[in-house]
């Protein structure tokens, strides 16, 4: 009954959202672009620069860039481990399509994610007949689930994370989320916290895991270092410079009122400001006009002018490059009620880690970092000006907390090798017989 109304909701629901994904492609033309692999209508055809798809061994079904990042050590691991297996990763997002192609190329088929509706889902299983199933993080679709048990093709849930707030959220929908969850054959879930309230909303305990995260075992490119000093050389060697990385509306202000107050104790600093929306990087600039500050953009691809005090991270895939070539980073969505974003890139790169109150989406390993003494946390913006001058006046303490960051990350990476260990009974290799089933557009 539960799952014949969620499906009504969302019937009732798809012209509002094809109008949205519409809308949004006025300033994203990619929201617009391959609508038709949502309502599965062209999964058979030639995407724009997508190869087409024909059966996947495994479909990993991820949103966007958070998830595709977190899914890259493990999707290296598993074509490694097996050359001819063929995989699918789906999307929500053009950004984490963008993100996905430019770590695996063409080697990883990418399709966006259907709708979760009985129909699109039965024929979108059909036509890939995944032998497996991984689903990123927190992204618990219904009807996909119902759609792959009658098929009898495992799924497995994995760097699940479930915060208070969403568990409070599931829980209001008990009749729904109790069957869904049930119809995982494993969660591996990122710390006892996360487990624990799977269970009590109905997981089946004896199929529940702690692993950890795979953001520790992040994959770090082996030119990021020539990279980042030649940003650094960009932006200008001898400047004090800090990352507000993946801001969020609402926070882009109080990141630029906490910059003004930097210049007035160090005026040759830089703010290398990178939104998380690439739709709103525009009127991020014309919020930093508005506020009288001179700026560069990434996108023009030149040096930034000693007169130029930020620095618009308006490119997309550079975000590590320039965690790595800045002095310190503040991580968005944590000034503002979002939940936080992933702290870990800047903690590998050895730079300290500023965050705000909200830090519900990754709270566990803000929890590590505050622990181990490895980042700060600011209430508002006044107390991100303060902390940035001190940090900034203080070498010896930054290299402190950027040294602890790294030891976090090196102490708790692992997490890939007993992920690979629990859902080695799924990862069969497959049969001869089946190798020829490439990424490619011919059907059976």
């Amino acid at each position: 009954m539960a799952l014949r109304l969620y499906t009504a909701l969302w019937r009732l629901a798809l012209p509002l959202v094809l109008a949205r994904l519409y809308w949004r492609g006025r300033t994203q033309p990619a929201y617009r672009q391959r609508i038709g692999e949502r309502l599965v209508w062209d999964a058979d055809r030639k995407g724009e620069g997508e190869a087409r798809t024909s059966k996947a061994d495994i479909w990993i079904h991820a949103v966007s860039v958070g998830e595709v990042q977190a899914a890259e050590p493990l999707i290296r691991r598993l074509l490694e481990s097996e050359p001819a297996r063929t995989i699918l990763v789906t999307t929500t997002t053009p950004t984490g399509a963008e993100r996905l192609r430019a770590l695996f190329s063409e080697r990883v088929a990418h399709l966006y994610t259907p709708f979760d509706l009985p129909s699109l889902m039965a024929r979108f299983i059909e036509r890939v007949a995944p032998r497996f199933v991984i689903v990123m993080e927190t992204e618990i679709w219904p009807n996909m689930l119902a759609a792959l048990e009658r098929r009898s093709i495992p799924v497995a849930l994995v760097n699940a994370r479930l915060s208070e707030r969403s568990a409070r959220g599931y829980a209001r929908l008990a009749r729904l989320t109790r069957p869904t969850l049930a119809r995982f054959a494993l969660i591996a879930a990122q710390a006892s916290a996360d487990a624990e309230r799977f269970v009590a909303l109905g997981a089946p305990r004896e199929r529940v895991q702690v692993m950890g995260s795979l953001k520790f075992d992040l994959v770090q490119p082996e030119d990021l270092a020539t990279r980042a000093a030649e940003m650094r050389r960009l932006w200008g060697a001898g400047r004090p410079v800090w990352i507000a990385a993946s801001t969020h509306e609402g926070e882009e202000i109080q990141v630029l009122q906490a910059h003004r107050r930097l210049l007035e104790h160090r005026p040759d600093a830089l703010l290398v400001l990178v939104p998380r929306h690439p739709e709103r990087f525009d009127a991020v600039a014309a919020l930093i006009a508005r506020q009288g500050l001179e700026f560069a953009r990434r996108s023009q691809e030149r040096a930034v002018a000693p007169s130029e005090s930020v620095c618009l991270g308006d490119s997309m895939g550079e975000l590590t490059c320039f965690l790595a070539a800045g002095d310190l980073a503040f991580i968005g969505g944590s000034l503002v009620p979002r939940g936080g974003h992933n702290p870990l890139e800047a903690a590998a790169s050895g730079i300290p880690v500023i965050l705000g109150p909200h830090t519900f989406n990754f709270a566990a390993i803000a929890r590590m970092l505050y622990e181990a003494g490895a980042a700060e946390q600011v209430k508002d913006a006044e107390a991100l000006s303060q902390c940035l001058i001190d940090l900034l006046d203080d070498a010896e303490r930054r290299a402190c907390l950027g040294a602890r960051g790294r030891e976090v990350v090196e102490l708790n990476r692992g997490a890939l090798e007993r992920l690979l260990t629990a859902l080695a009974p799924w990862l069969v290799a497959p049969a001869a017989s089946d190798q020829s089933a490439e990424v490619t557009g011919e059907r059976d």
